[in-house]
């Protein structure tokens, strides 16, 4: 029987504060102990967080969770080979695959049931990823955000190992990757503003405003990130999880214009206005981006707030529409051409049955070998 000790050491790893005082000496966003926001947070106090706890246990409202199937079109590996280049599919909350060069990349993924460190508790999918984990083609890396687990899932992580050549990460977190026993010669750390040129495309690290931390002693131990990709004449943004601050801007004028941003839209809320963003605030981060067409990420799939669970792309696509935004709603699975987007449909005011992806994408990871296979 695993003890307590060995299992926090196992799940969170045990070098959290060691992490980050190796760690500071190289970022000006640690402080010596932690990582740190440009602007600091404001202080909470007791008060206020046990008044969201109360909230959030008591108040809820009952439509922040979907009642009908949502619509998911599946996916196949044979479609995925034959997809064109610059493909772009949502398979879930921010877990995004893209094809550039040939070869796929994977942001923030998340395959569990629940973005919790529980299999029983925490919030659970309102839908199937719209491909088994186990389908996935090999990947030519994995770019993480941060740590916090709507974004990075162990088990996940663990089962793509094999079949990724690269795990791009903010400092820290790629440490929590090898301490999860990750190869760390596949792992590349960056703090904002550095990168890493991958097969003649530019990966680089970029300013968030947010916080990072897997359990209630290791907050901050690890840095968050936004992060821009540019393949030739296509640029990207993918936010990650942020508040609205001035950085967008400086990422615009830095490394804009972008021809697409995947901009976080969802689990946001007026008690916690420094770490998401309002649907309003959205849409002005992708234009102090100078981004072309917007696609809101963060949403459809966990119940992490207190709205209702299409608030965010009803009050995104009616704010776009009058400060005259382009804006892309793609279905979970529905391919999305990077090049040349499609507005997509407002699916999520229709009820269908659910267009079924495998059931194996439900496990909560990968059968790793055959030993696996047989036990499970």
């Amino acid at each position: 029987m695993t003890s307590l000790p060995a299992l926090v050491s196992r799940v969170l790893g045990v070098t959290a504060t060691q992490r980050g005082r190796a760690l500071s000496s190289h970022s000006p966003q640690h402080d010596g102990e932690r990582f740190r926001n440009v602007k600091p947070r404001p202080a909470e106090g007791l008060r206020k967080t046990l008044g969201i706890v109360w909230n959030v246990l008591l108040n809820k409202p009952r439509d922040t969770v979907p009642t009908d199937a949502l619509p998911v079109d599946a996916l196949t590996r044979a479609q995925l080979d034959a997809a064109p280049d610059r493909s772009l599919y949502r398979l879930g909350h921010s877990t995004l695959l893209m094809k550039l060069r040939g070869q796929f990349w994977l942001t923030d993924p998340v395959f569990a049931e629940r973005a919790s460190p529980f299999r029983r508790l925490g919030p659970k999918r309102f839908h199937a990823p719209p491909i088994a984990l186990a389908d996935l083609p090999p990947l030519r890396g994995v770019i993480l955000s941060h740590d916090h687990y709507d974004h990075l899932d162990r088990e996940t992580v663990l089962a793509l190992a094999q079949s990724t050549a690269l795990f791009l990460t903010p400092l820290g977190v790629g440490d929590r990757l090898i301490e999860w026993g990750i190869d760390a010669s596949k792992v590349r750390q960056f703090d904002w503003w550095q990168g890493i040129e991958v097969d003649g495309m530019e990966f680089t690290a970029t300013p968030a405003q947010h916080f990072s931390g897997r359990s209630l002693f290791d907050g901050n131990s690890t840095l968050w990130a936004s992060w821009v990709i540019v393949d030739h004449d296509l640029r990207v943004f993918f936010s990650g999880d942020t508040g609205y601050f001035d950085g967008f801007q400086t990422i615009g004028e830095r490394l804009g214009p972008f021809d697409i941003t995947l901009v976080e839209t969802g689990a946001y809320d007026a008690q916690w206005p420094y770490v998401h963003m309002q649907p309003e605030e959205t849409v002005q981060a992708h234009i102090d981006l100078r981004g072309r067409r917007l696609v809101p990420i963060h949403n459809g799939t966990f119940d992490l707030a207190m709205h209702r669970w299409q608030e965010p792309f009803e009050r995104v696509t009616g704010l776009a529409l009058a400060r005259g935004v382009a804006l892309s709603t793609p279905r979970m699975g529905e391919r999305l051409d990077l090049g040349a987007p499609h507005r997509g449909e407002l699916w999520w005011r229709r009820t269908v049955e659910t267009v079924a992806a495998p059931k194996a994408a439900w496990r909560w990871c990968a059968p790793r070998n055959a030993a696996d296979a047989k036990s499970s």
